[in-house]
């Protein structure tokens, strides 16, 4: 991962007492999964961004690049 965007991690908080020990954002109670999944409705960034007024451009990128770095992992055959 590129050290450009490697900073984007510390908008990633996980709080076992929160949101069900899930990831969110800058300790917020909106998940990462909750962005993930209006992103993948159909919800324009611009407009998701005016409806959550406490969330940033670098939030919905942080929350993207958690997704790929989750499911970027070797897959060992047997």
């Amino acid at each position: 991962m590129p050290a450009s965007v490697a900073y984007l991690f510390d908008r990633i908080t996980v709080n076992p007492r929160q949101c069900g020990d899930r990831p969110c954002i800058r300790g917020m109670r909106i998940r990462v999964i909750d962005i993930l999944e209006l992103l993948a409705a159909g919800e324009q960034i611009f407009d998701f961004l005016e409806e959550f007024p406490d969330l940033e451009l670098e939030d919905l990128k942080a929350a993207l690049l958690y997704a790929v770095c989750k499911l970027d992992h070797p897959v060992l055959a047997t």
